[in-house]
């Protein structure tokens, strides 16, 4: 465990033991499986600490009563998907990710019983909670460049990044564009979107075009 996190169960713990004696290691260590800024915040947000507390308390309780489990799964085949909806919107939004109500969307769209898991599997739920979050980026990032498709995407980008260019050094604009697209599609993104960082590939490739000369 790295030093930044050790500090973190330290400070958890402590806060922890005095509601929970008996269970404070337990509850500490399963909270610890949450990201670090989940947790620093948990720190300053006495609710959420609470909230959080009370999540694992059950889930403990859960793993304690196995028997319990058995039947509250036949009855969670009649649970409406509301309930189940909600108690999985808590425990999503405790990641924090901003996306709460997107991610809970799509991991109701599973089998019931496959919801019922993720509600008493921390590190499932964590799993699937990363998953849906990469695929959200992902969707978010295709819709921000939607007009550019794989097959003229070079193509677009080297057209934007050509007027840019021509700004700095309209001379050596068509060298300098030529060898920027040399460039991975997301950095010639980053480039576009990041003028600082578009001035400095430029004046690279402008030192290496002075050395060939």
């Amino acid at each position: 465990m790295d030093e930044a996190l050790e500090t973190l169960g330290e400070q958890l713990y402590t806060r922890i033991y005095s509601k929970h004696k008996e269970a404070a290691g337990k509850l500490t260590g399963m909270l610890l499986e949450l990201p670090g800024p989940v947790l620093r915040q948990m720190l300053q947000d006495e609710a959420m600490l609470t909230a959080a507390v009370e999540k694992a308390l059950r889930a403990l309780q859960l793993e304690q009563e196995p028997s319990r489990v058995s039947c509250k799964e036949e009855d969670n085949v009649s649970a409406s998907s509301d309930s189940l909806g909600e108690q999985l919107f808590e425990l999503v939004d405790v990641y924090n990710t901003g996306y709460s109500q997107k991610i809970t969307g799509m991991l109701l769209e599973q089998h019931k019983e496959a919801v019922s898991n993720l509600l008493s599997d921390p590190k499932l739920l964590e799993e699937q909670v990363h998953v849906a979050l990469e695929t959200l980026k992902e969707q978010n990032e295709e819709t921000d460049f939607s007009d550019v498709s794989d097959a003229d995407d070079t193509e677009k980008l080297g057209e934007r990044l050509f007027s840019l260019v021509e700004e700095m050094d309209s001379l050596h604009a068509n060298d300098i564009t030529g060898m920027l697209l040399e460039m991975e599609p997301a950095v010639l993104r980053q480039l576009l979107s990041d003028h600082t960082m578009l001035e400095a590939a430029v004046g690279k490739a402008q030192s290496v075009l002075d050395t060939g000369q």
